[in-house]
């Protein structure tokens, strides 16, 4: 939300880290605009859906990609990542990392980083007017993924977006191709910023959620996971399903620790030694893991 695909300053970094780490690696980073503006754009204002499709389409098209492809989303581009990897079959994926992804939906629309972003507050503005009313549910990207606790079942009659990707119907009618794709994945690695104040609530992470009296909800205790209905139990109980911790506010990923994930994730899983090691806390576990 409120980057594009390839500024040299933020994706741009990125995409740096992945080809040092991986010699000779080919990258793809995702743009939804012909424009750095129009891209930026898409990222507040659109169709998920129509966008997913275009995504789906273009990707099956890159042949560099047709023998298997790891993917890295970042915040609300790990979500539309998922959404992908279940509705396109042409793609072949093996490991999803995601950081900051709100997979099970937020309950308060995203402030803004600064006043004078027009069109992140426009969003907001627009949201303000009823994030299930027609237009708006329709048209701006954050209301697609926004679940209200208090109100589910207007959620599960207006939202466009989350509740098919996310098994999440009333009469617990589960897509199978869903289920499937996600289930084939090598891994599924959902990382949580410990001080993230922009997702809410931050347990969405982590497929987890908050009821209606705004008790936390974790993945494990949600229909999601106990009749499976994505696919997430089966690569949780065979070890391919990770959950992970790194400190600081969202999207505050250092260097060291984004170098450190690809190395781990997508490479020989060794960090040079020159650089300083990358400290991760796993879930349920006191110490740190480095690698």
């Amino acid at each position: 939300m409120g980057d594009t695909c390839c500024d040299n300053s933020t994706m741009g970094t990125v995409v740096s880290a992945i080809q040092d780490e991986l010699a000779g690696v080919y990258v793809h980073s995702v743009r939804l605009g012909p424009t750095p503006s129009a891209d930026r754009n898409a990222g507040f204002l659109g169709n998920l859906n129509s966008q997913i499709d275009g995504v789906c389409e273009e990707l099956s098209g890159v042949e560099e990609l047709s023998n298997g492809v790891n993917m890295m989303g970042f915040s609300q581009g790990g979500l539309f990542l998922r959404a992908l990897i279940q509705r396109c079959p042409a793609l072949r994926v093996k490991t999803l990392v995601t950081l900051g992804s709100p997979h099970g939906g937020i309950s308060k629309i995203p402030e803004c980083a600064s006043e004078s972003d027009f069109m992140c507050n426009w969003m907001r503005r627009l949201a303000s007017r009823g994030v299930y009313s027609w237009y708006i549910r329709d048209h701006v990207i954050q209301a697609q993924y926004f679940k209200d606790p208090e109100r589910l079942d207007l959620y599960l009659e207006h939202n466009i977006f989350l509740p098919d990707i996310n098994s999440d119907h009333r009469d617990g009618k589960v897509n199978e191709d869903y289920r499937a794709r996600i289930a084939a994945l090598d891994r599924m690695v959902l990382v949580k910023f410990g001080e993230d104040t922009l997702i809410s609530p931050v347990s969405s992470t982590w497929f987890g959620f908050v009821d209606a009296d705004g008790n936390d909800v974790p993945l494990k205790n949600t229909t999601l996971y106990t009749e499976d209905r994505l696919g997430l139990r089966a690569l949780d109980e065979q070890g391919r399903l990770e959950f992970v911790t790194i400190p600081g506010k969202h999207m505050n990923v250092d260097d060291a620790t984004l170098r450190a994930m690809v190395a781990r994730y997508f490479g020989s899983g060794r960090v040079s030694d020159t650089r300083r090691k990358a400290a991760m806390r796993m879930q349920g576990e006191e110490e740190h893991m480095y690698f």
